[in-house]
């Protein structure tokens, strides 16, 4: 009886693992999806691969995005050719520094990639090399270099990450083909990566865990691996994706180009990888990642092109263009093809960036309040705000990556229209007049992002939407500039206004209205006739008007310092991106920007963007439509005459008289909106600062409590 209950037991306690315990077919299927997904094939139901083949492949690469969509591109024979007869009798390739000891664009992980090409090819149907005798060799000669070699990079994410990621997908790929001699070597190069870390990192390492599970097919431990990986499939942590629909690395940063992107295109691709099996991603699940495709990156990507204030730290060259397709390319695949919300979610993105319409469809206005970030989108144009406080980290610095982009979350204002204004400008630009920064003009070196998190000293940050229009404000406390910075977006153009300028440096401070690629003439207004500025243009008037590119600029108000310009300029990608070798690149560039004059005391500006309209309409462009009622220390307040629409940001309490004669009195600083209708007050309200429980107000002599419990940050609308 007592050895029967022992047997009992053992079993209970035997089963939980053995139920939930992953089949050794289903390790077979899982090894197979792994073919299906990455041997190159004809298959191209969205023809992305067909853009992706007019798209010049980069030297220098670094990103892992990228490394894999580059590992998309159709197999090129005579590359192949060269990495076969150009292999050392040892199993190393000359033009491969395996000396290198930068901590980005590590150049051994070249022979990883290259051993990953090799096994594709080898059993790609497309080529004459299909299980070529001749590309089997290459292949274990380069895996025996790697394996008595063991490179080590002093960046840990290529030891632990990067290249096990690579070489394990070749592993498991080349599996049948490996001795076993090279697959006790391959499963120590796998066993560097262990269960760890938060956020995308600890998908990336629990995905090499999953690959050295399918080596030594340990069932159990590819489920251990796949729940690990699916655990990050939830909103509202520290790191991942937040409940606004951004996503989060490294602290409270946005990170939509970088981790983020390679979150969704390895959910994407582990998606893939389980289908078919008891491990597949259910519907939940998959529902989470398309719907942080579909209310989250599909407002960052504007006709192929990722907003350059998605990218991160990554400022890559082409950045914009491979990181877009990158996620094109994953919105596509995800589900492995067997969920029908995930595919209507991808042909949407699909249509709106890489189809033929004349007018862009995902119109509308959107705050991501936990990231400090805003994007503006109209049919033929968009643009985006990048802002940072206490709370949230603006930009980062490491690894040699980005290495002057101190000011980039300082109000960086980019404008739209064809998608590539600033693609591949990184160094070209003046990276002190950023558009829509305000900061000193200097030709000395750029300031060091200090511990890579550079942070705005004040919490009065934020914005708000009523999903087609909006208003963003920025209070900036930061590196010696003192500012405050309000963005209103209408239907037809995006008013901005800055008041408190205040500078504790004998260096002239600057606000940048624009700095683009040259796109035709620049041109000023001037006694009613469009002249070009070939070189500079320098005025001090109370009114300017610019036209460029199909976009008005209008600066008016107090009189102003106003300089425009037209240069041919030269820099190097080193400079920026430390990964690239010193070369130099030379463009012309427009600049449009503001001077305030060597340690500002309170100065202002007010100034208007226009896009996608023809010069006569710049021309005509009825100022009196907009009414600045403050600009000021207290609040700035715009009526807008056309939509009947009040704007407001309110730095302390203030109290006015409507049009209607109805007197407003608000208590609680923050940001408004309102609509008078028919006696009735339409209402958006929110607490940038995130701090307060209600917002307090009096309309028309009526008290009005709202209570922010539950929605700090978030846009409220109530009707009064």
């Amino acid at each position: 009886m007592l050895a029967r209950k022992i047997i009992i037991c053992i079993f209970l306690l035997v089963l939980p693992r053995t139920v939930e315990a992953v089949s050794y077919k289903e390790l077979s299927r899982i090894k197979q999806n792994f073919s299906v997904i990455l041997v190159p094939s004809d298959t191209d139901p969205f023809h992305l691969k067909s853009i992706l083949s007019s798209i010049v492949p980069e030297t220098e690469v670094s990103d892992q995005v990228v490394v894999e969509l580059h590992q998309r591109y159709p197999l090129n024979e005579e590359k192949m050719a060269f990495y076969i007869s150009s292999l050392s009798d040892k199993g190393a390739w000359p033009d491969i520094n395996y000396e290198d000891k930068k901590r980005s664009g590590w150049e051994p992980k070249l022979h990883a990639e290259r051993i990953l090409e090799l096994v594709k090819l080898y059993y790609s149907k497309q080529t004459p090399y299909y299980q070529s005798a001749e590309v089997e060799t290459a292949i274990h000669k380069a895996l025996d270099y790697w394996f008595i070699s063991k490179p080590i990079c002093l960046n840990w994410w290529y030891n632990q990450i990067g290249i096990p990621k690579t070489l394990g997908t070749a592993f498991v790929l080349f599996e049948q083909k490996l001795t076993s001699k090279e697959k006790k070597a391959a499963i120590s190069v796998m066993e560097n990566a262990k269960f760890g870390m938060t956020g995308q990192n600890k998908v990336w390492l629990a995905g090499n865990v999953m690959m050295r599970a399918l080596l030594q097919n340990d069932a159990g431990l590819v489920k251990m691996a796949r729940d690990t990986i699916v655990s990050e499939i939830v909103t509202g942590k520290v790191e991942g994706i937040k409940d606004d629909w951004s996503f989060h690395q490294h602290g409270a940063q946005q990170q939509f180009g970088n981790y983020g992107l390679s979150f969704v295109a390895g959910m994407s691709f582990f998606s893939g990888i389980f289908s078919g099996t008891s491990l597949a991603f259910d519907e939940r699940q998959l529902g989470i990642i398309s719907t942080l495709i579909d209310q989250g990156y599909r407002w960052t990507v504007w006709r192929g092109k990722m907003d350059v204030s998605s990218l991160g730290r990554q400022l890559f060259h082409h950045a914009q263009v491979h990181k877009a397709l990158s996620l094109a390319f994953s919105a596509s695949e995800l589900g492995g093809g067997e969920s029908s919300s995930c595919a209507s979610v991808a042909r949407n993105l699909l249509q709106e960036n890489y189809g033929t319409m004349d007018q862009n469809p995902l119109i509308g206005h959107k705050h991501f309040w936990q990231s400090d970030y805003t994007i503006h989108r109209r049919p033929h144009w968009m643009t985006s705000v990048k802002m940072a406080s206490d709370r949230v980290v603006g930009v980062e610095m490491m690894n040699g990556d980005n290495m002057k982009g101190f000011y980039m979350a300082d109000g960086a204002t980019y404008l739209y229209q064809n998608g590539d204004e600033y693609l591949d400008i990184f160094p070209l630009w003046d990276w002190r007049q950023l558009p829509g920064v305000t900061t000193f003009r200097s030709d000395g070196p750029m300031p060091v992002i200090q511990k890579y998190h550079p942070r705005n000293a004040v919490s009065f940050v934020g914005g708000i939407s009523n999903g087609v229009q909006g208003v963003s404000a920025m209070e900036i406390n930061r590196a010696g500039i003192k500012v405050r910075k309000s963005w209103i977006f209408m239907n037809d153009y995006v008013l901005c206004l800055g008041t408190g300028i205040q500078a504790d440096s004998n260096l002239v401070v600057t606000t940048a209205l624009e700095q683009c690629h040259r796109k035709g003439d620049l041109k000023v207004l001037q006694n009613g006739i469009w002249n070009q500025i070939s070189n500079q243009w320098h005025a001090v008037s109370s009114e300017q008007r610019f036209f460029h590119n199909n976009v008005g600029y209008i600066t008016w108000g107090d009189s102003t310092s106003c300089v425009a310009e037209v240069a041919q300029r030269s820099g190097r990608w080193h400079d920026v991106m430390q990964m690239y070798r010193p070369q130099s690149v030379t463009g012309d560039v427009v600049s449009i920007y503001l001077e305030h004059g060597v340690s500002p005391k309170d100065k202002k500006y007010q100034y208007l963007i226009l896009p996608a309209v023809s010069e006569t309409a710049v021309k005509n462009f009825n100022l009196s439509s907009i009414r600045v009622l403050h600009n000021d220390e207290g609040a700035q307040v715009v009526y807008l005459k056309e939509e009947k629409m009040y704007c407001i940001t309110a730095y302390q309490p203030i109290s006015f008289i409507l049009t209607s004669g109805c007197p407003l009195d608000i208590y609680t600083p923050g940001i408004y909106m309102l609509r008078e209708e028919g006696g009735n007050c339409n209402i958006w309200c929110t607490d940038p600062t995130q701090d307060r429980d209600i917002i307090n107000l009096k309309f028309n002599s009526k008290e009005v409590v709202i209570p922010l419990t539950g929605r700090k940050g978030q846009t409220i609308n109530i009707n009064l």
